[in-house]
Parts: structure tokens; C-alpha cells; sequence
């Protein structure tokens, strides 16, 4: 008798174990939302991520059986606003490819039946205020869509790193707080010959990058 107590204990450990096991929820359970509930207490809605067209974009628009009124490639005119075949004039600047394409199919309804548009960026900027910039002594001054989490270092690559003449331990970065501008030193040339990784700031957008020249 106490033999098969013996036996038997182990094997009720056992099953209790496995029992406990079937309790536990999915390996990677769904992300829960950074943001609060409303006032109802009921979930946020997720965030869109679509993309948002900014002046300066390139845009594709295709218009499904009417090649006519396609356009393969159109810039975004720095005042924001396209024009194409039948549509002389439409804002395009801080609507998402979906929303341009419906204003497109709303207004072609008064020229062909049942048009269906598709809007694709094909050269990205995006809004002004998701961009950071590089003026000065760049390589390539540019305007840059911001990335989440981007860095000096990235922003440097973009523009091809200093000119011949430029002064890059002088650098600053304007930044936007509100009502007000804040600036930060930022010392580009340890960062890209030394390797000063404490220079590699993480940046927010609207950032501007200031590069003087030195002189001498």
C-alpha cells in the first residue's frame, strides 16, 4: 500500500501541472492601447497609421478604365493642391492617399460613370510639420519625412554627411516647445569622424538642423 502511494503521488503532481497549464492565456496576447478609455469607459479606437501627403509628395493617381485621366507622376505644388485631366485645382496636402482618392472619384462623377481612383505616393516628403531639416553646410540640404526614433546620425546619412567647409561642432538644432523655440548644440563632427555617440540625439518633428560654415 504505501508502494503505490509512492507511485501515485508523483503522478497527481503531474496532472495538477498539466491543468494548471491549460489556464494560461496566449503566449503573446494582444497590445493594449497607450491610451486612456473614453468617458464611456469603453476602449480607444486604434490609431491610423495611413500616411498623410505633404507638399513636395509625388503621386501616382490612377483612374480604373480612363488611362486618359491617369497621371503617372504629379508633384504636390508647395501650396499643396494637384491638378489633373478634368481637375484643374484640389487640395492634396494633409489628406491620406485614401481620402484624395475619394475627393478625386466625387469630382470625375460629373465626367465618366462610376470612376474608381487610386492614389499612390511614389516620392515621399510628407506634412511640414512631420519633417525635419537640414540647411547650411550639407552635403545635400534637404527636407526629411521623420521616422520614429531618428537620430542626427540618420538625418546625416540622408543629407550626405558635412560639406568641404562646414563647421559641424558648431551645429544647432531648432526646436519647436510650444509658443517657443529651443536651441541644442550639437558637436556633428565628433559624432561622424570620433564616433561621439552622445551627440547622436534622438530628434522630434519640425526639427531643424543648422550647419555654419567655419571661416577658415
Amino acid at each position: 500500500m504505501i508502494r503505490w502511494k509512492n507511485r501515485f503521488v508523483p503522478i497527481l503532481s503531474l496532472c495538477l501541472l498539466v491543468l494548471a497549464c491549460s489556464d494560461i492565456g496566449p503566449s503573446n496576447p494582444p497590445l493594449a492601447s497607450n491610451s486612456p478609455p473614453d468617458a464611456n469607459g469603453a476602449p480607444p479606437a486604434p490609431m491610423s497609421q495611413e500616411y498623410v501627403i505633404g507638399a513636395g509628395d509625388t503621386l501616382g493617381i490612377s483612374v480604373y478604365h480612363a488611362p486618359e485621366l491617369s497621371v503617372p507622376s504629379l508633384s504636390v505644388r508647395p501650396d499643396g493642391r494637384i491638378s489633373t485631366p478634368l481637375i484643374s485645382d484640389i487640395a492634396a496636402a494633409g489628406k491620406t492617399p485614401t481620402q484624395l482618392s475619394k475627393e478625386l472619384e466625387a469630382r470625375l462623377k460629373n465626367y465618366i460613370r462610376d470612376p474608381i481612383v487610386t492614389v499612390m505616393v511614389t516620392g515621399f516628403v510628407g506634412p511640414y510639420s512631420r519633417q525635419v531639416r537640414v540647411i547650411g553646410e550639407a552635403t545635400e540640404p534637404a527636407a526629411i519625412p521623420y521616422r520614429d526614433h531618428m537620430t542626427v546620425l540618420d538625418l546625416m546619412i540622408e543629407v550626405k554627411g558635412l560639406a568641404k567647409f562646414a563647421d559641424g561642432n558648431n551645429a544647432i538644432i531648432v526646436r519647436g516647445v510650444g509658443d517657443k523655440r529651443e536651441t541644442i548644440h550639437v558637436r556633428l563632427s565628433d559624432l561622424l569622424q570620433r564616433g561621439d555617440i552622445d551627440q547622436n540625439i534622438e530628434l522630434v518633428p519640425g526639427d531643424t538642423l543648422i550647419i555654419p560654415q567655419s571661416w577658415f
